[in-house]
């Protein structure tokens, strides 16, 4: 088995603002008596320098903007790989940074919200989904019918016509209905996933999420439910798009609202 190392670049800033605000502070009141800048190139001198940086990056990293770029295909249509999306981190609330609880509640996930989140077990890895069955709910995914039945009612579904879009790999396009927003997925008209559940109900405190390309997405259908703390924030809109092979078409989804 594989073993990868992820960085986690939440926890090496939050240490280094704290040792190099604990140097500030001795820079600053201790040794106060010292004219400004007489700290030159020592390690006490990089510390006074560099806390204002640190901590002024952590607060918007954790606050306010952190960009996210998608990875893998699972939530075709609506985001492609290589797009870069702006996160709402107030959304569902202010959260401390490294631990993860919630300061201020400000709302909470709505069915069909796009969501980015830590990986349960890996908590440097983010993952983005649709939210599609919030606590309480009984989700039911019928494979044959490619349809979500949230407490015993199908989302309703429009099939449109053959995907033509990046990355296309045989999909059929649809539209489904999920509360009050309307969207678009993708799925194979002849085939899916042998999913592990038939229907399960969502406990309090967790979500149940699906990615867009259905039958392309390992979700909660395979490792089950997302914790109101692992969630990280909103995904609202598409700031950049790079992929070198589709240069000029990826530069017309810049400013593309998440739905």
């Amino acid at each position: 088995m594989n073993n990868e190392i992820h960085f986690d670049f939440e926890a090496f800033l939050a240490i280094a603002t704290v040792v190099t605000g604990l140097m500030w502070i001795v820079g600053k009141f201790i040794y106060k008596k010292k004219a400004e800048g007489s700290f030159g190139g020592s390690i006490l001198g990089f510390g006074i320098s560099f806390f204002p940086i640190f901590l002024f990056v952590l607060l918007i990293r954790t606050f306010v903007f952190e960009p996210f770029r998608i990875p893998s295909g699972s939530m075709m249509p609506t985001l492609l790989t290589g797009d870069f999306i702006w996160v709402n981190k107030f959304a569902y609330g202010l959260k401390a940074p490294v631990f993860h609880g919630t300061l201020i509640d400000l709302g909470q996930p709505e069915r069909g919200d796009v969501v980015v989140f830590r990986g349960a077990k890996d908590q440097s890895i983010d993952y983005i989904k649709r939210v599609i069955g919030l606590p309480g709910d009984e989700i039911h995914y019928d494979v044959r019918k490619k349809l979500v039945y949230v407490n015993g009612e199908p989302m309703a579904q429009q099939s449109l016509a053959p995907y033509e879009g990046f990355d296309n790999d045989g999909q059929w396009l649809r539209k489904e209905q999920l509360g009050n927003v309307m969207h678009d997925i993708l799925t194979y008209r002849n085939r899916g996933h042998n999913f592990n559940y038939t229907r399960v109900k969502v406990p309090e405190g967790k979500y149940f999420v699906m990615g867009d390309n259905r039958d392309n997405s390992t979700d909660s259908r395979v490792w089950g439910f997302v914790p109101e703390r692992n969630l990280v924030g909103k995904a609202v809109f598409v700031w950049m798009h790079w992929r070198p092979a589709d240069f000029l078409d990826g530069l017309k989804r810049i400013g593309n609202k998440i739905i």
